[in-house]
């Protein structure tokens, strides 16, 4: 087969394309290393089936060409990290919404099977209100702030992506499939743009202060990436993912306090937790949610999707990466 990845050299990008040449697969990378490195891809840049393309999604010529080329697609390019979003909303707005037109607007020309890659972000607000200990469900509710909070414009502009795509599919028969990632963590992971755990690791290594965000008892779900790209493969050669919504993640939660005690605890740091407030971090237009949490059962039905790795077993690889680099 001959794949088609946006966003390649990425955190996510690199473990799908590493995957797929170990399978014999043919791939392509479109990347403009906005939040790529060349790092992720050092290893087997030079393997006989990797097409590494230095380009924009937003480049229609080049977008036709290489989707008339292939046989599926991975659109994983997005801009990515809520630090990264809260300084470049333009930038967030126009990649995310023009971009994945011009992918599933060529997709459906040459008549090509396509994975977009969506967020958690886009339930918003809704734990919030959901009583109970259920996860996020693909049918609840999207639940947004008001449009000055500057956070919401990713989870719009990824919202319209599903729209457009779930469009795509009903009118034009596109075989697309649309899975929400929550929290992919693991090794190749980079905290430059606001990424959690590898931030807190590169810290607990260095003995600096732990930078908490609020006062910490937020809590998240955060799922291994080699467990995330299993899930994937397997949601593109399922014929009932097709035109479906589809949560991947861990269901298992922790604090942002208890994530940072652990990864002090398991790198025997001396660092010391640092709280720090929203407006300071983020500036104007940050809201933040106490819970995130998914509910699996969709994606279990479909392919038997079940985490391997804990929270625990997470960071020990991401610390074993850090120390590697």
């Amino acid at each position: 087969m001959k794949y088609l990845i946006t966003g390649g050299a990425g955190f996510i990008g690199s473990h799908l394309t590493e995957t797929l040449l170990n399978s014999g697969h043919h791939v392509t990378i479109l990347d403009d290393m906005s939040t790529g490195t060349y790092n992720n891809i050092n290893h087997y840049k030079k393997h006989e089936k990797l097409n590494f393309i230095l380009g924009s999604i937003l480049d229609v010529n080049l977008v036709q060409d290489l989707v008339s080329k292939c046989d599926q697609v991975y659109h994983l390019a997005a801009v990515v990290g809520v630090k990264h979003v809260m300084k470049n909303p333009v930038e967030t707005i126009r990649i995310n919404t023009l971009g994945t037109e011009n992918i599933l607007h060529f997709c459906s020309k040459y008549g090509k099977k396509v994975l977009i890659a969506s967020t958690s972000e886009v339930y918003g607000k809704a734990m919030q209100i959901k009583k109970g200990n259920k996860g996020l469900n693909e049918g609840d509710d999207s639940i947004f702030g008001a449009t000055k909070i500057r956070r919401w414009s990713y989870a719009t502009s990824k919202a319209l992506d599903e729209f457009l795509s779930l469009a795509y599919y009903q009118e034009k028969n596109l075989p697309v499939v649309i899975v929400r990632f929550f929290n992919t963590v693991g090794p190749r992971q980079l905290g430059e743009y606001g990424m959690v755990i590898p931030i807190f690791v590169s810290k607990a290594l260095l003995g600096d202060p732990i930078p908490i965000f609020g006062d910490g008892s937020q809590r998240r779900s955060f799922t291994y990436v080699g467990d995330v790209i299993k899930g994937i493969i397997k949601l593109m050669e399922n014929k009932n993912a097709e035109g479906q919504v589809i949560n991947i993640g861990n269901p298992d939660e922790i604090s942002i306090n208890d994530l940072a005690k652990l990864i002090i605890k398991q790198t025997n740091s001396k660092s010391k937790i640092e709280y720090i407030s929203y407006e300071k971090a983020y500036g104007h237009g940050f809201e933040d949610m106490s819970r995130r949490k998914p509910d699996i059962s969709k994606i279990n039905k479909l392919i038997g999707f079940q985490p391997t790795l804990g929270i625990e077993e997470i960071v020990e690889q991401v610390v074993k990466y850090m120390k590697s680099i």
